[in-house]
């Protein structure tokens, strides 16, 4: 795993601001730094040595002629095949790595091998013959890819704090993309909360020539469904094809280790490891003295497969470690301090790790999914008219609450809306994400007046950004186009972005088993009736692993691995809250109702306020992100969060 950055511009030597660049990302890449320039293109790279640890793995990797290089953050694991078809062909390779196969596939299929991969990967590849460059990014948006174009010149890179760096992009906050953070807690689409800097999307590439700057889908995620399939074989083929992943996922010439939870997925790892013969397995679990801690199941499940298991306790302070991981994560997420405090924990340990993120997703793990579960097929069967009569009495009930002023009976009144938008999958499934910006009027509680009379902030709607998702499905059953949405969404924008960052914040490569492919197009010819049975979320895979694992963790409830707001809200948020988020500095911001910020942090703390609490989290996160991007020289931040 690596850090990667890149310049096209025209008559200018980059290759010091290059150095400054790769040094804000030197956690992705500490063992090696290279720079390599070719007329107006300059290309930059950090290196986290996993496949071929020798200097021969030091990027630039050229193929035989040295006409086509590239560089390369991630994994392709199943090089190994893809590198004797290729020498099949002629091809001669150089080094043991996976990355000097892209150079010679391009040479062999141009742009169209790019499904050929099956790994984790973002990468840049210059074609010098033709003056080309190639950008793409991995089918499911595992590793981070942005760009910037202006005038003619191209700024690329991992993260974004290295883009900033070049003196044409003028720092300032998307609005656009702070509205749909708001709603959603992570920025959906291609938008970035930095105007200007757009994210590649997963499962495309992007080919610059000639001044052009195309993106191109190479594959696409379906939903296939076979009811031929018996549950029986169901379960046979997840177990092969969940031990495939965890071997494929295996690859390394260093040490890998797996973040155990003790919940379904993480032991599920644990226990395909196991089986394959993987000898001394490493696990690790951390806790934060909370009554989610999950160290007895943890433990079983170590003591089950003879582990070599690490656990560690924190005290939890937020607001302590808030400016460094918002500096790595470059967004005021809510849920950052686990992964960074984990990474930090295996650091020595490891550098590649294991997680189970994903079978969730894949397999209906989350409440949500028993929710939406019984109401899968009313939208087939709900008239338009029903409809918008259904969604007019979800806004009068908004209206009518919001006149109320009590906070505690938002989440109610959130349910009541749910209820009344069951025709509706899409709405439905926005409001219980906690999406609010149906409701109109809720803005002026949000926004300040003078900024909703600047804004159009009727265009920023999150519905914007689903509607062609859901549209794609719109024949699949209600839970089917909601867990192929969250594949779109949530899953890449939050979660993986999650991972990555706070992985790589301390130099650790996290890999992610149920993110398979093969895997993942088998999850999606399931059907729904098999993942929800009498009301247990994952059954077919928990039935799966039923004959593997103790019942304890068969049956087990999802706790999650998430900070509870209300705990931190009487702890340090408020106080944290009460010293930033000013009166003075609210109004000078010009973004925020401070009336409204006021009421919360004055009213009772109660546990019904999650929404709220992590609404001032957002924008006390907000507030500090505003500080290390836009007013501050990043450059500065560089020691002070290694």
């Amino acid at each position: 795993m690596c850090g990667i950055a890149g310049i096209f511009e025209r008559d200018t030597d980059n290759t010091q601001l290059m150095s400054e660049m790769l040094g804000t990302i030197e956690h992705r890449g500490p063992d090696d730094q290279s720079i390599y320039t070719y007329q107006d293109f300059t290309l930059g790279h950090r290196r986290l040595s996993i496949i071929d640890v020798s200097t021969c793995g030091n990027q630039p990797i050229f193929n035989e002629d040295k006409s086509i290089c590239v560089i390369f953050n991630g994994e392709i694991y199943n090089y190994e095949e893809i590198r004797e078809e290729l020498k099949s062909k002629g091809h001669v390779f150089y080094t043991a790595t996976d990355t000097e196969v892209l150079v010679h596939l391009y040479e062999e299929y141009g742009t169209g091998f790019f499904n050929k991969l099956n790994g984790i990967f973002a990468f840049a590849l210059l074609d010098q013959n033709n003056n080309r460059l190639i950008l793409a990014r991995d089918h499911f948006g595992t590793k981070p890819l942005h760009y910037f174009l202006k005038d003619g010149v191209l700024v690329f890179g991992s993260e974004q704090k290295s883009i900033i760096l070049h003196p044409k992009y003028e720092r300032k906050l998307n609005l656009k993309a702070l509205h749909i953070h708001l709603n959603l807690r992570y920025t959906q689409g291609n938008e970035t909360l930095f105007e200007g800097i757009k994210r590649l999307p997963p499962a495309h590439f992007a080919v610059f020539e000639n001044g052009l700057f195309t993106v191109k889908r190479y594959w696409q995620l379906a939903v296939n469904i076979d009811r031929s399939i018996t549950e029986n074989e169901a379960k046979e083929k997840m177990n092969e094809l969940i031990k495939q992943a965890v071997k494929r996922q295996l690859v390394s010439d260093v040490p890998v280790g797996v973040y155990l939870s003790g919940g379904l997925d993480s032991s599920t790892i644990v226990q395909k490891m196991h089986e394959l013969g993987v000898p001394d397995i490493n696990t690790f679990t951390l806790g934060f003295n909370e009554p989610t801690d999950e160290f007895p199941d943890a433990q079983q499940i170590a003591d089950h497969f003879h582990t070599h298991h690490h656990t560690l306790s924190l005290s939890m302070n937020p607001m302590q470690q808030m400016p460094k991981v918002i500096w790595h994560a470059e967004e005021p997420k809510i849920n950052l301090l686990q992964g960074f405090n984990m990474s930090a924990f295996v650091h020595p340990t490891v550098k590649v790790i294991l997680g189970g993120l994903g079978g969730d997703e894949l397999f209906a793990g989350y409440d949500i999914h028993k929710f939406i579960y019984p109401f899968k097929n009313w939208h087939h069967h709900t008239p338009q008219w029903l409809q918008r009569m259904l969604r007019w009495k979800s806004d009068f009930i908004f209206r009518l609450q919001n006149n109320s002023k009590s906070l505690r009976y938002d989440e109610y009144r959130r349910g009541v809306q749910m209820l009344l938008s069951i025709g509706n999958v899409e709405r439905f499934y926005l409001i219980l994400r906690n999406t609010w910006d149906f409701d109109t009027p809720f803005y002026k509680n949000i926004y300040s007046e003078s900024f909703l009379k600047q804004q159009e902030i009727e265009q920023f709607k999150v519905h914007k950004e689903f509607d062609k998702i859901f549209e794609s499905v719109h024949h699949q059953n209600g839970l089917d186009q909601v867990l192929y949405a969250e594949f779109q969404s949530k899953m890449v924008n939050d979660y993986l972005l999650t991972d990555d960052r706070m992985s790589m914040a301390h130099s650790v490569e996290e890999r992610i088993p149920f993110l398979d492919r093969d895997l993942v197009d088998f999850g999606f010819t399931l059907p729904v009736e098999m993942k929800i049975k009498n009301n247990q979320t994952k059954n077919l895979f928990r039935e799966a692993m039923k004959p593997y694992l103790p019942p304890k963790i068969i049956t087990k409830k999802k706790w999650g691995f998430t900070v509870n707001p209300y705990l931190q809200f009487k702890k340090d948020l408020k106080n944290t809250a009460e010293k930033i988020l000013t009166k003075e500095y609210i109004e000078k911001q010009g973004i925020f109702n401070y009336d409204y910020i006021r009421y919360i942090l004055d009213y009772p703390a109660h546990p019904k306020l999650r929404w709220h609490y992590n609404f001032i989290w957002i924008i006390l996160g907000l507030a500090i992100w505003e500080q290390e991007f836009i007013h501050k020289r990043v450059e500065d931040n560089i020691e002070a969060y290694y």
